[in-house]
């Protein structure tokens, strides 16, 4: 969402974007670090589960608050934004990350050893410490996108391709959660409800030969989707800029995510500038090395592997995390021992740990390849 209006932004007159912006909800962040100017910084990109602000007809496809009361972060993204360079990178977060939750306001009632969604009950500053002492990744600015951001900002850019190599469904015993169903396989245009579909499926089916297989990653299977929707959404956003989509698309999302109030017209305007020729293919996409694992009260959790995502966060950061204050939790709730790894610029490596954007990368001890590993093959592709 922010990749696109800052995308657009360098089309539009400052008094416009300042208008606009005047309309997005903001927020004070008390738990942001500060930075410093020109500096690299990251924003964490939540997608919200709340239901709260539903239509009827968006109540009886995604369900109410009576059986989805409460938020949690359904998504959660860290994009590293290094002015200098002209770089951008996002490090994705499962959302079952089993971890001790910091920051958590008194009464809430939610076990501090928990997954990590679970830490945006009470909204985005218990999930930014938790970040910060479990993994050491300062969080500078967030944006909060509510169910239905990607879905508006999809339809207000006129939809965007994807080419499927198999017909695609999301199925649970039958039951089609996310609404997704793609019955033709090739190129073809998802308007934002099925850009929604595919983004929240994780039951994902491919259909081969009249026989339908299942992806068995679930959460880090849906992380490759997003991040194959966000590059497509990108590529979209750069291409359709004109006054009446830029005002469809700015008016369409407005109202769909909240910022911290740190986060300026300003901000954005020199983001464009900088990143004006920024594309999809541009933007590495990393996921934080995990591996499936029950805890005795957490049930089915995703457990931190070390030393392989101290080694990316690294590489993601391209320099060493702040110090860690509350390590990972295994799954049986103890505190895991976070070992110190040498940055790539101390020690002047030139391969890390290479970004996961495959089910494998994701879940397996880190590479020394030096180019992402290849999409799998029943995941659609940008067409």
């Amino acid at each position: 969402m922010l990749v696109v209006v800052v995308l657009v932004a360098a089309g539009a007159g400052y008094g416009y974007l300042q208008y606009r912006w005047g309309q997005v909800a903001t927020a004070p962040c008390t738990s942001c670090a500060t930075v410093a100017d020109g500096a690299p910084y990251n924003v964490l990109v939540v997608g919200s589960d709340s239901r709260e602000g539903e239509t009827a007809a968006e109540a009886q496809q995604f369900g109410d608050e009576s059986n989805a009361a409460g938020q949690r972060s359904d998504t959660i993204k860290v994009i590293h934004v290094d002015p200098a360079t002209g770089t951008a990178s996002v490090l994705s977060i499962p959302r079952d990350t089993f971890v001790t939750i910091t920051g958590l306001p008194a009464g809430t009632g939610i076990a501090a050893d928990n997954k990590i969604n679970a830490s945006f009950n009470n909204g985005p500053d218990a999930l930014i410490q938790t970040i910060q002492a479990t993994f050491g990744i300062p969080i500078n600015h967030y944006i909060v996108v509510n169910f239905f951001g990607l879905q508006d900002a999809v339809d207000a850019l006129g939809g965007i391709s994807l080419d499927f190599p198999y017909p695609v469904r999301d199925s649970d015993d039958g039951n089609n959660n996310s609404g997704l169903s793609i019955p033709t396989a090739g190129c073809q245009v998802l308007d934002g409800s099925q850009a929604l579909s595919l983004s929240r499926s994780r039951y994902y089916q491919y259909e081969v030969d009249g026989v339908w297989h299942a992806d068995p990653t679930s959460d880090i299977g849906r992380i490759e989707r997003q991040n194959i929707i966000m590059e497509a959404v990108l590529d979209k956003g750069k291409s359709t800029i004109n006054p009446i989509r830029l005002n469809s698309l700015l008016g369409s999302v407005v109202h769909d995510f909240t910022v911290d109030d740190g986060l300026t017209p300003e901000d954005l305007l020199a983001l464009a500038t900088r990143y004006h020729a920024f594309s999809g293919s541009d933007l590495v996409t990393y996921t934080l090395p995990t591996t499936g694992g029950t805890s005795p009260y957490a049930g089915d959790v995703e457990v931190v592997s070390t030393p392989a995502a101290q080694q990316m966060i690294t590489t993601f950061l391209g320099t060493d995390p702040d110090p860690v204050t509350t390590p990972p939790l295994d799954a049986d709730g103890q505190p895991q021992v976070v070992p110190a790894v040498a940055s790539a610029s101390a020690s002047g490596a030139t391969t890390a740990a290479a970004p996961a954007t495959s089910s494998a990368a994701s879940t397996a001890a880190p590479t020394t390849a030096t180019t992402a590993p290849a999409v799998p093959s029943y995941d659609p592709t940008p067409c």
